[in-house]
């Protein structure tokens, strides 16, 4: 991949941020950070992610509610969602798994694991063509192409 990998983490705790970033920073990849879910929202319809993070307990709106309303975007459903929370409840994972998220990790995580998990979600998203095809509303296609 030739191009840098570009994450939204949305966590409300500043160090944890801080890390998250750091780590991701150093193994590549673009980061922006948002601090609430509506400033999430509004950095995810604006910004070309390749994979957004995703706290359960955040201001405004919590994370299974960010999920929800990304998977239900026509042009932001195929992005991965990985949950990285300290509420890891079997319940809470399973909610984030069915809301589409593609993966859930629990805070504390193991530094390697967490890039090389973070990493390989975002390198597997397949980006979508500009190129309309027979299966693509062109109306929709040029709607996820403006900011």
């Amino acid at each position: 991949m030739n191009q840098k990998i570009k994450i939204l983490v949305v966590e409300d705790e500043t160090s944890v941020a801080m890390m998250m970033v750091y780590l991701l920073t150093q193994a590549g990849c673009e980061t922006e950070v948002a601090t609430t879910g509506v400033k999430a929202m509004q950095m995810a319809r604006a910004g070309d992610f390749d994979l957004v993070t995703l706290d359960v307990d955040l201001p405004g709106m919590n994370g299974f509610e960010i999920c929800r309303r990304l998977k239900e975007n026509p042009c932001l459903c195929d992005t991965p969602v990985v949950f990285v929370s300290g509420g890891s409840s079997e319940k809470n994972q399973q909610r984030a798994l069915e809301l589409g998220a593609a993966d859930f990790i629990e805070k504390p995580f193991e530094v390697t694991n967490f890039v090389f998990r973070i990493k390989s979600h975002a390198i597997a998203k397949s980006r979508p063509s500009n190129v309309p095809d027979e299966n693509t509303d062109a109306d929709t296609q040029s709607l996820c192409n403006t900011p």
